[in-house]
């Protein structure tokens, strides 16, 4: 998929944005697989985008919705690293790096959304039968299902209720073809989910 924000094009519109260096991540890397899936890392995050908008949620989950998986761009392992063994811990990277523009509301479901898929398999024992092949790999690196202390401090998180939401919009978000809004289309959310630095 050619990025919106590819050079000359309407990535323009982020010349000079405090996004520019979340945003340009996607426009180098977003067509790259997304782990043995049949859709690029850029249609996978519109995608999920696109369903946290119709479900009228507020704009921090739909931000979180659409930058969920930023922490596979932010690293040089292969695209079938779950299938060699190698956990990416793509969650962690990717609300260290957008820790710098928003805040919890944005960046926790994005730090939990795969602790959401162990806590999933663990309080719904149908779930583990609709994750794909991948995500069913990448769970076994990721710990497995939670245990109960686990369980429970999951849901002492302040975010962990948008986290399970994210996390069943991510499952998803696989459907090749897809017709979705471009990225641009979420710049006005993306812009008015960045934190005032003066709030701390």
């Amino acid at each position: 998929m050619a990025s919106p924000l590819s050079t000359g094009g309407p990535g323009a519109l982020f010349s000079g944005d405090p996004l520019e260096p979340v945003l340009d991540l996607f426009a180098r890397y977003g067509d790259s697989g997304y782990g043995g899936e049949a859709v690029t890392q850029l249609e996978h995050a519109l995608q999920t985008a696109t369903l946290a908008a119709a479900a009228g949620s507020p704009d921090s989950l739909v931000a979180a919705a659409l930058l969920h998986d930023l922490g596979h761009l932010l690293h040089e392992l292969p695209d079938d690293a779950p299938d060699k063994g190698i956990d990416d811990r793509h969650e962690l990277l990717a609300a260290r790096k957008l820790t710098a523009l928003f805040g919890p509301a944005v960046c926790d479901p994005v730090r939990l959304h795969v602790a959401a898929k162990r806590y999933l398999t663990a309080v719904e024992p149908a779930y583990l039968e609709i994750l794909s092949p991948p995500s069913r790999t990448s769970l076994a690196l990721q710990g497995g299902p939670m245990s109960p202390d686990e369980v429970a401090a999951f849901e002492r998180e302040p975010h962990w209720r948008d986290a399970v939401q994210l996390r069943r919009w991510d499952d998803e978000a696989k459907v090749a073809g897809l017709e979705t809004p471009p990225l641009a289309a979420f710049a006005d959310i993306l812009r008015g989910c960045i934190r005032d630095p003066l709030a701390g």
